[in-house]
């Protein structure tokens, strides 16, 4: 899943994204309203985390011609406007949650994690795939029962495949939803952890190689 996070302050920008990125998440960053409507042009989002008031604006106003231009991205707005008319103000402009500064991180990765799984095309939380069991909103992975240990990164690139289960998923696709703009592309970081991820899930092998296209999860001895 990725994120669009915008803050001005870069302390805290660096510490949410930090928080974001450990919990399994691909982060971009924008420092004000033009750097973050040039990302959003450029790369769909799951969500998007906005200061509420930047040096370029309000972000209020921003999200609210999102919204008449048709973009559906969910917003969650950080601010230190805690009254109940800049609360109402915020989602009658489209933002889709609201978290008032100073806020418990742990709560911020949680309220951003739901808002990542919101979709335009309803998703099943839980994916099977021959004995193996995803479930995407308790972030669990279970096979043939057995409850497995990943990392947020090696579930970030299961929770795409098993969602597209059984079909191949470019190698591309698969760093640009999981890794941020920081990630080479070149690089063998998918690799390494669609490595990490066999080993886990153990025998017969569920993720298959996909020569010249990426890879694809199917039920053991799929063809």
């Amino acid at each position: 899943m990725r994120v669009l996070l915008v803050e001005d302050d870069e302390n805290l920008r660096f510490g949410v994204a930090a928080a974001l990125r450990a919990a399994g998440l691909a982060v971009d960053e924008a420092a004000d309203l033009p750097q973050a409507d040039e990302a959003l042009f450029v790369t769909s989002y799951d969500c998007a985390v906005l200061d509420r008031m930047l040096p370029s604006g309000d972000a209020a106003a921003y999200v609210e011609g999102l919204r008449r231009a048709g973009r559906q991205v969910p917003v969650l707005f950080l601010t230190a406007r805690d009254t109940v008319a800049d609360r109402v103000e915020g989602f009658s402009s489209g933002g889709d949650d609201y978290l008032v500064k100073p806020f418990a991180v742990p709560e911020l990765v949680a309220r951003v994690h739901s808002l990542c799984r919101r979709s335009a095309v309803v998703r099943p939380p839980v994916h099977h795939v021959g004995d193996l069991e995803v479930d995407t909103a308790r972030r669990q992975v279970r096979r043939a029962g057995v409850l497995l240990t990943l990392t947020g990164r090696e579930f970030a690139v299961l929770e795409v495949l098993a969602t597209r289960a059984d079909q191949a998923v470019a190698r591309t696709e698969l760093i640009e939803r999981c890794w941020d703009e920081m990630a080479e592309p070149q690089s063998n970081v998918l690799e390494v952890v669609v490595s990490q991820l066999r080993r886990k899930l153990g025998e017969p092998p569920l993720i298959h190689t996909v020569r010249g296209v990426g890879y694809r999860l199917a039920p053991a001895g799929a063809p």
